[in-house]
């Protein structure tokens, strides 16, 4: 099923020149969602370097490795019919080209979505892809196999997120399109990298980054005001831990 989550243009932040409307929105095209929201960009990191002119060399924008978008293609997975457990806590650590960072899942509020998210990266659904939008001050998006803003699992959930949710900096949620429920959710996630994004509560939240917010920060500075990447940032590897 496509995803395609987009804000109208009313609930479009301050930034002039900046995309808002809905944070989750995923756009068209290989670099950047388009529809009233979220552009999805592609960008993708690697990582690499033998000796020292070569690591020097790969090293780009904000201390980001250079490497090429990897081949873009549609996956799907199975809807998960287990809700994780409720006493245990799941940390879910994704490695990028400009670095690492984790994000503490909140499987009490959205337990759907947690125990959907889970599932696609116990089955490498997020690796090597790319993160397809970078709005300046907004979000980073990404969970799309397919660079276009339109890809998901085949499968979708809904956890109807409360009345106060807050969209904070740090804040992970999960994209949707306009025409859908408020809080369903597929695999396009994104990470809030304003001080407050300032949406309604139309997304499911699944969690927040607890570790690497400032590598989060960093890949936010990687988009243009078309909310397109700059360079290619690429989830490498995305892995759970419980404890």
């Amino acid at each position: 099923m496509d995803e395609e989550p987009a804000f109208p243009a009313s609930e479009r932040g301050p930034a002039p020149a900046i995309r808002r409307g809905w944070v989750i929105a995923t756009g068209l095209l290989l670099l950047a969602l388009v529809g009233v929201g979220l552009g999805i960009g592609l960008t993708r990191g690697s990582s690499g370097s033998s000796s020292a002119a070569q690591t020097q060399a790969a090293v780009g924008a904000e201390g980001c490795t250079t490497v090429s978008a990897p081949p873009a293609k549609a996956r799907s997975a199975s809807k998960p019919t287990t809700p994780l457990d409720p006493s245990k806590t799941y940390d879910v650590v994704m490695k990028t080209s400009c670095g690492s960072f984790t994000i503490r899942l909140d499987q009490r509020q959205s337990p759907n979505a947690t125990a959907s998210f889970v599932a696609l990266v116990r089955h490498k659904f997020f690796d090597d892809t790319v993160f397809h939008r970078i709005s300046l001050g907004f979000v980073v998006q990404g969970g799309d196999p397919t660079g276009t803003g339109t890809g998901g699992p085949g499968y979708t959930t809904v956890d109807k997120p409360p009345a106060n949710a807050a969209y904070t900096h740090g804040v992970v949620a999960m994209a949707k399109t306009a025409a859908q429920p408020a809080g369903t959710a597929g695999s396009q996630f994104f990470i809030v990298t304003a001080a407050d994004a300032q949406l309604p509560p139309d997304y499911a939240i699944i969690g927040k980054v607890t570790s690497g917010l400032d590598v989060v920060d960093r890949i936010g500075k990687l988009g243009d005001q078309n909310e397109q990447p700059t360079e290619v940032v690429e989830i490498e590897q995305a892995t759970v831990r419980t404890s």
